[in-house]
């Protein structure tokens, strides 16, 4: 079967407006990419994305007439492209997911789509998860570098908790690297429902999780606490963290950007020793151990 591609080029002021615009004209699916390759964090769920250059791309059947979805997107929208291409069925499946290559992080976890099969070594684990439409194409690097912390240090038995769990890649992770229980928290309870979802089909029990809203947060404190969020939420959260991790426990931040760092530090520095920052790109994941106490 043979479709038809509309491709919007826009920015982010219009990228909603145009993809409800799309939806209402009959498009089938609507992906929201990055026009630029602007680093920013990838969106959560339910959030429009934070890029300034936005693609926003439609498939549509390929007897649909686009000419007047042309002219309309023109009068309504200011400062915007629009391409329409034929797409054959086995191309756009073939774009689809061609991106979606399995993951490896620190020789010890794979991230995979439910169309990868994944051979492990006996000193390996894998965890599914699809990504969403608007997603991006590949694991942005503060997801990465959490990952690789997680899959080279994470201890078996640990208590976790994952602040800002969005998809809930980081919790999942850990729970298939051996932590014993993973408290979820996020402020969007679409992303609780992701994190739900995404444990369901990596065949994880409720028992093993919890995934809650901030104020629905058990207090004890954790050996491990991994918040990949932005930097003003992680400097107004320090003493949260530092009551919710374990004296000599791990705190694990990310979503910093290299100007940033030595504002998240100082906000950490008087509860915790920073043991490693790793850069990648523009970000920065800061890792700190908790003082005794």
């Amino acid at each position: 079967m043979a479709w038809l591609e509309l491709r919007v080029v826009t920015t982010k002021q219009y990228a909603e407006a145009i993809g409800d615009f799309l939806n209402e004209e009959g498009a089938l699916a609507i992906t929201l990419r990055d026009g630029k390759d602007q680093p920013i964090l990838e969106p959560g769920v339910g959030e429009t994305p934070l890029w300034q250059d936005v693609d926003v791309v439609a498939l549509f059947d390929a007897s649909a007439d686009l000419e007047p979805v042309r002219e309309q997107l023109y009068t309504q929208f200011d400062n915007l492209q629009v391409k329409i291409d034929p797409l054959e069925d086995q191309d756009w499946t073939a774009t689809w997911r061609e991106h979606f290559e399995p993951m490896l992080f620190a020789d010890r976890l794979w991230v995979h789509a439910d169309w990868h099969e994944v051979n492990v070594s006996e000193s390996q684990v894998k965890m599914l998860l699809n990504p969403g439409l608007a997603f991006g194409t590949g694991t942005h690097p503060t997801t990465a570098m959490c990952l690789n912390w997680l899959a080279a240090n994470l201890k078996t038995g640990s208590d976790v908790i994952d602040f800002g769990c969005g998809s809930g890649i980081l919790a999942i992770a850990a729970l298939k690297l051996g932590a014993s229980h993973v408290r979820c928290v996020d402020i969007d309870p679409q992303a609780l429902d992701a994190m739900h979802y995404n444990a369901e089909q990596n065949e994880l029990n409720l028992s093993c999780y919890q995934a809650v809203l901030p104020d629905q947060l058990e207090t004890q404190a954790a050996d491990v606490l991994v918040a990949n969020i932005l930097a003003n939420p992680l400097i107004h959260l320090a003493p949260k963290f530092a009551s919710l991790v374990k004296s000599k426990g791990m705190l694990v931040l990310s979503g910093i950007l290299v100007e940033q760092v030595e504002r998240v530090q100082k906000a950490y520095l008087n509860d915790f020793d920073i043991v490693k920052l790793e850069q990648k790109d523009e970000w920065v994941c800061l890792v700190a151990e908790r003082k005794a106490y």
